[in-house]
């Protein structure tokens, strides 16, 4: 017999619709309580009704109504980085914990191949899907040399980019710069997100490159595959695209990194791409995918240590 606490998802769209599913059938510590959206025709709150999940269409207010909420432990927010700031400035005194799927960035980033053992706060930002992706490949290199710099372009289906997305383009790149300074450990990072219309739709592409001190290559290329090993145990459709590769930047003719100036050392490019488990997602939409396998490691972990400090509002055995 194990114990588990119940979850809310607020936003019932494409990333809300897949987490659901990811929670009833992958998680250890979690249970679905409820679905949360404003929109009553709403595909995802059909499917939930349709599985015996309680919903609303009335956004947190109808969650507070709701007869299960005082049990509910976890709340994902798969809504936009406006909805959410309102989301958590209502729920968190209730004592609910938040992770927070949009680009808000309120609470700590968190990618649990780096640091979801050392965050158990209030509010949990899983950064973005370029993130997820390519931070881990910047701490890898990080992790053994001081990395100057970090770019990362993330390009995903064009079809895979729902209203939320579109809407956070600004916020994308922004949480993500940030989030690739403190998680990953640049000096300087920048991010660029692709939308691409190809048709049949490409699974997601990344492209990190990494300007660090000089570093032994083959202890960099090491270090790049025990975290992408670390990444797969949540999301087994992340790979390498290719073997990484390597240049020298020689002193006499560095590189100009911005807000930094002249650096020289190893540049390292790292091409991954991240397939979908297609749980109710195409499998191209590998971005969404990694969001939401990102999203339920964190859930998993706060309901765990809920369960282990006896503070779990809607425990239940199962």
């Amino acid at each position: 017999m194990s114990e588990k606490v119940k979850a809310a998802i607020i936003g019932p769209g494409n990333i809300g619709t897949d987490l659901m599913i990811k929670v009833m059938r992958h998680a250890r510590h979690l249970e679905m309580g409820a679905m949360v959206g404003v929109d009553p025709a709403s595909d995802g709150l059909a499917r939930a009704q349709r599985l015996g999940i309680p919903s609303t269409a009335e956004g947190v207010e109808g969650l507070l109504k709701m007869d299960v909420f005082p049990f509910i432990d976890v709340v994902f927010d798969a809504t936009s980085a406006g909805a959410h700031r309102h989301h958590d400035e209502i729920l968190r005194a209730h004592g609910v914990q938040l992770i927070d799927l949009t680009p808000a960035a309120i609470g700590p980033y968190v990618i649990p191949a780096i640091n979801l053992e050392d965050e158990d706060a209030p509010n949990m930002n899983m950064v973005t899907c370029g993130g997820q992706a390519t931070i881990p490949m910047v701490a890898a290199i990080s992790s053994v040399a001081k990395v100057h710099y970090a770019e990362i372009v993330a390009s995903i289906s064009s079809k895979s980019a729902g209203p939320g997305t579109r809407a956070n383009i600004d916020e994308f790149t922004e949480t993500t710069r940030s989030a690739i300074e403190k998680l990953g450990g640049a000096e300087r990072g920048k991010a660029i997100i692709v939308l691409n219309p190809a048709e049949p739709p490409l699974i997601m592409r990344d492209t990190v490159f990494v300007l660090s001190e000089d570093a032994d290559q083959e202890t960099v290329e090491n270090s790049i595959a025990r975290m992408v090993a670390k990444v797969q145990a949540y999301v087994p459709g992340y790979r390498l695209k290719q073997r990484v590769q390597f240049e020298r930047i020689p002193a006499d003719r560095p590189l100009n990194v911005p807000k930094l100036g002249p650096r020289h050392g190893l540049k390292t490019s790292v091409f991954l791409e991240v397939e979908g488990a297609a749980h109710y997602l195409p499998s191209y939409a590998g971005n969404l995918d990694i969001m939401t396998s990102a999203a339920l490691a964190c859930g998993d972990m706060m309901a765990r240590r809920r369960l282990a400090a006896g503070t779990a509002r809607g425990a239940r055995l199962s």
